[in-house]
């Protein structure tokens, strides 16, 4: 007999708000595929980990492919792995376009593909894609193009999608963060970064968690961009 429990594959699944995911996930009980480039075994039985460079257009298929022979199935995919690179725009250099690109775009785009032919398959599922607010309230405190040419046109594909396959049981959405505090911010950055919010403070990686989740749950809700970002979106 199958197993009846529902399957989320999350992408830079090693730590943050990925590693957060992965155990709200499992406390929810479902069963996790769990992949960024410097993920480790794990040694409980509902979780499924690959390791692999999301940028490089083979890693998404395999983890699905992966996951598909491990589980059976794949019921949400959450497109967390990214790369964020503040700097001015004459700035950037020719690698960090191309890290930054090949991440979050190509990233995003190979293993979504990939997780939507087979949710197609099994006629529903879900995609969460984890943009930033920075898209639609740029500051010049953070000069982020690329951030916004990324995560902009994952925020646009979110909509696209959301439509192309609504009639199909295929549901796709995105939360986008604020800052959340992770240990990617130094301690002596935390005043600054806290005040880039008119809350005046950081999000908490539990705070995304959460959204995803409502999301998940939410199913009458397609095309939505959900910003978990202490008001920034709404202007300061």
């Amino acid at each position: 007999m199958s197993d009846p429990r529902k399957v989320a594959v999350i992408t830079g699944a090693s730590q943050g708000i990925g590693a957060g995911l992965v155990e709200a996930f499992l406390q929810h009980g479902y069963r996790v595929v769990a992949t960024s480039r410097s993920i480790k075994p794990s040694g409980n039985p509902d979780v499924l980990t690959v390791a692999g460079d999301i940028g490089d257009p083979e890693t998404g298929k395999r983890v699905i492919e992966e996951a598909l022979g491990r589980f059976g199935r794949i019921d949400t995919l959450v497109n967390n792995a990214g790369i964020f690179v503040a700097s001015p725009f004459t700035g950037y250099s020719t690698q960090q376009y191309d890290d930054v690109v090949a991440t979050n775009l190509n990233g995003f785009f190979y293993i979504t593909q990939a997780a939507v032919n087979a949710m197609e398959k099994q006629g529903n599922g879900h995609v969460v894609n984890i943009t930033t607010s920075l898209v639609d309230n740029p500051t010049s405190k953070v000069p982020s193009v690329l951030a916004s040419l990324t995560k902009g046109g994952i925020a646009a594909a979110t909509k696209s999608l959301a439509i192309e396959y609504a009639t199909r049981g295929i549901r796709v959405n995105a939360v986008s963060p604020g800052i959340i505090n992770t240990p990617m911010h130094a301690p002596e950055t935390h005043e600054f970064l806290s005040a880039l919010h008119p809350v005046g403070h950081m999000g908490e990686i539990g705070d995304i968690v959460d959204a995803v989740l409502y999301l998940d749950g939410a199913s009458f809700v397609t095309g939505e961009i959900l910003h978990v970002d202490g008001g920034q979106v709404a202007g300061h």
